[in-house]
C-alpha cells in the first residue's frame, strides 16, 4: 500500500507539475530576469520560402497575403517549392502574374527536403519559412526583421493566431493554442526558446543548417541547430500569421507527428538532457514532461487499484467520471451546460494520446506519420 500511495501522489504531483506549477514558476523567473533584445528596422533582401504539396485551395491566397507586406516591394523574393504537388499548385504558381513569386517544382521528397532546396535556391540575406496555409499580417515581415538588428538573434520566429471557432471543440483547440503560446513568450523573455512556429519563422541565411530529410520537426531541429552555434531564437508576437480552427481530429495527427518529432530531436541534440545545457530544465518540464503525461495518467490509474479501501474507491471514482466526460463529450449537445467541461476534458485526453501514439516514430517510418491538416473555413 505504501508503494501504491508514492507511485500514486508522484503521478498527480507529475501532471500538476507539468501543466502547472512549472508555467507558474516559469511566468516569475520570466518576470524577475528577462532578457531583452534590440529592435529597430532593417532593410535587407529577404527570400520568403513556402513548401507546399497539394496546397492548390490556399496557394494564390498565400501569395497575396506575402505580396500586400509592409516591407519594400523590390526586397522581396518568394519561392514556392513544389514538393511532388498533383492538384494544380504549381500551375497557379506558373502562371502568377508577378515577376517576384517563383517556383521550384520537385519530386515528392518530403517537407525537410523541400525547404533545404528552397533555402539552397534563394539570395536574401535573410530567409522566411512559412507553410502554404496561413496568410501573413501586413507587418508581419518588418517585425520578424526587426529582431534581427540584434546580431545575437539568428531566428525569429512569430506569433500563429487561430480564428475563433464555432463549436467548442474548434474553441478548446484555439484556448490549447494560446497556453502554448503563453508558455512560449515566457520562455522567450529568458532566452530559453524550444523551437519555432512552422508556420511563421525566419532565419540568417549564413546560419541555415541542413535538414535531415526523415526530420517531423524543421521549426525545431532549425532552432537548435542555430541555438547549439551561439545564437539566440527570439519570439516576437507581434509578428502574425492567421489560421482556420482545426477539429480534435485533426489536432490529433499534428500532435502525434510534433511530438514524435521531439523524440528525433531528443536523438539528434543529446546535450538537450544535460545539466550543463541553460535550456535543460526547460526541455525536461515542457517538452519531455508533454511526453511523459501518458505514462503519469497510466501510473495514477494503476496506482490507484492498490490503495487503501476509501482512497481507492475516491481515485477510482474521480478518474471514472473524468474519463467518462471525455468519452460521452461527442453526445453532448453542443450548447448544453456541460459541453464546456466535457470538450476540455475530451481535448486534454486527445491530445495526452498523441503523446503516446508518437512513440510509433520508433516503429514506422517518419514521413507515414503526417497527416493532411484539415481546417474549418474562416474569415480573417
Amino acid at each position: 500500500m505504501t508503494a501504491a500511495v508514492f507511485f500514486f501522489l508522484f503521478s498527480i504531483g507529475f501532471l500538476v507539475y507539468v501543466l502547472a506549477i512549472y508555467p507558474v514558476l516559469l511566468y516569475l523567473w520570466a518576470q524577475a530576469l528577462p532578457r531583452p533584445i534590440r529592435k529597430a528596422p532593417i532593410r535587407t533582401r529577404v527570400s520568403i520560402v513556402v513548401p507546399v504539396r497539394n496546397g492548390a485551395p490556399w496557394v494564390e491566397a498565400k501569395i497575396r497575403s506575402l505580396l500586400e507586406t509592409n516591407y519594400p516591394g523590390d526586397l522581396i523574393e518568394i519561392l514556392i517549392v513544389s514538393d511532388g504537388s498533383t492538384d494544380g499548385s504549381e500551375d497557379i504558381v506558373r502562371s502568377y502574374p508577378d515577376p517576384r513569386v517563383h517556383l521550384l517544382a520537385l519530386p515528392p521528397g518530403g517537407k525537410a527536403v523541400a525547404v533545404n532546396r528552397g533555402i539552397e535556391s534563394v539570395s536574401g540575406e535573410i530567409v522566411v519559412l512559412t507553410d502554404v496555409r496561413q496568410t501573413f499580417d501586413p507587418d508581419a515581415i518588418p517585425r520578424l526583421l526587426a529582431c534581427f538588428a540584434e546580431p545575437a538573434v539568428g531566428v525569429v520566429t512569430g506569433e500563429l493566431v487561430i480564428r475563433e471557432g464555432a463549436s467548442h471543440e474548434e474553441f478548446n483547440t484555439g484556448l490549447y493554442w494560446r497556453y502554448e503560446k503563453w508558455i512560449r513568450r515566457n520562455l522567450n523573455r529568458i532566452d530559453a526558446m524550444l523551437g519555432a512556429t512552422g508556420s511563421i519563422y525566419a532565419i540568417r541565411r549564413e546560419l541555415a543548417p541542413s535538414i535531415p530529410a526523415d526530420i517531423l520537426l524543421d521549426d525545431v531541429y532549425v532552432p537548435f541547430a542555430v541555438a547549439f552555434r551561439g545564437s539566440r531564437i527570439y519570439f516576437e508576437d507581434d509578428a502574425k500569421a492567421y489560421d482556420a480552427p482545426t477539429a480534435l481530429q485533426a489536432e490529433f495527427w499534428r500532435k502525434v507527428r510534433t511530438q514524435a518529432g521531439v523524440y528525433q530531436i531528443l536523438i539528434r541534440f543529446p546535450a538537450l538532457l544535460s545539466p550543463f545545457n541553460r535550456r535543460f530544465i526547460h526541455f525536461l518540464s515542457h517538452k519531455l514532461g508533454r511526453l511523459l503525461l501518458p505514462f503519469a495518467l497510466l501510473g495514477a490509474a494503476i496506482s490507484s487499484i492498490f490503495l487503501p479501501g476509501p482512497w481507492r474507491i475516491a481515485a477510482l471514482g474521480a478518474q471514472g467520471i473524468f474519463y467518462g466526460l471525455a468519452l460521452t463529450d461527442p453526445l453532448i449537445p453542443e450548447r448544453g451546460p456541460l459541453k464546456r467541461l466535457s470538450a476540455v476534458v475530451r481535448t486534454f485526453v486527445v491530445l495526452v494520446a498523441a503523446a503516446a501514439c508518437a512513440l510509433a516514430v520508433f516503429v514506422l517510418p517518419a514521413q507515414r506519420l503526417w497527416k493532411e491538416t484539415r481546417t474549418t473555413l474562416a474569415r480573417r
